[in-house]
């Protein structure tokens, strides 16, 4: 074997070792130096070119960032995730006739998505479906991203809430979660819109928590301006501090029909 490939795959070795360990730090310093050594073969992206160790040096390569990518889920550094998956997705396009398919690229395809979805890129959501395959759609991985922006979309937000037990992949987790809050978040600003108090057992239910102590936190963490009180939640609070603006109801009907007049001497 090449003298460089062995250092990269004995590199790679201790990088996967500390990643089981959940030794951030040095998968960190690792995955910096694997990086820099990866720069000197000439068959990986953009380059491509054949070189005798071609295939070991991109299949190696592909593997280093899809362990880059999960690396950056245990971090919880989305904007690692974002900077990762960008460098691994050419190998999925670009190196499809040369490489055998990895077992990895649809999860990892599908926690993309995912991500997108929590960070409400929804344009970017679809653009990356579209390139996707027919048989990509049916891969469990891909199609629980998409039947989650479905549900979000509808506001079956109780749909997108139970979703996180049934998760095709352990790596999803973190960014269920994110997608929980959001969810939370829209459905108690909605509430409080709606109702003037609420009982601890039907707010518990609308916000899918499973007991008093969690809707206690929940309100001290996330919504300071809402009051329990005797078994009851209480807005008040929370619409009292919202101001109420007024609609310039008078100089819109003006507006209105100054434009009406414009149009009818141009016509």
């Amino acid at each position: 074997m090449d003298p460089k490939l062995t250092e990269v795959a004995q590199s790679f070795e201790r990088f996967k070792a500390a990643l089981v360990r959940n030794d951030l730090e040095t998968c960190n310093n690792l995955l910096s130096q694997l990086k820099v050594m990866l720069t000197g073969f000439r068959s990986l992206p953009p380059l491509l070119e054949e070189t005798p160790n071609s295939v070991q040096e991109l299949t190696i390569a592909r593997d280093i960032y899809e362990h880059a990518v999960v690396l950056s889920v245990k971090a919880e550094d989305q904007d690692a995730f974002e900077r990762d998956f960008f460098q691994l997705k050419p190998y999925y396009v670009d190196t499809a006739g040369r490489l055998p398919p990895s077992a990895q690229e649809y999860p990892i395809l599908g926690l993309n998505l995912l991500r997108l979805l929590v960070q409400n890129r929804i344009a970017e959501f679809h653009t990356e479906l579209e390139i996707l395959s027919a048989g990509a759609m049916e891969n469990l991985c891909i199609k629980h991203a998409v039947e989650l922006e479905q549900s979000f979309m509808e506001g079956a937000y109780n749909r997108v809430l139970s979703a996180r037990q049934t998760v095709p992949h352990e790596t999803y987790v973190y960014f269920m979660d994110l997608l929980a809050k959001t969810v939370r978040d829209e459905i108690a600003g909605c509430s409080e819109k709606a109702y003037d108090y609420l009982s601890l057992a039907d707010a518990k239910q609308m916000l899918m928590l499973s007991s008093d102590k969690e809707l206690s936190e929940y309100v001290t963490e996330e919504r300071p301006d809402w009051e329990i009180k005797n078994g009851v939640v209480y807005f008040r609070k929370a619409k009292e501090s919202a101001p109420c603006k007024e609609i310039p109801s008078l100089p819109l009907i003006n507006q209105t029909l100054s434009y009406a007049r414009e149009l009818e001497r141009i016509i």
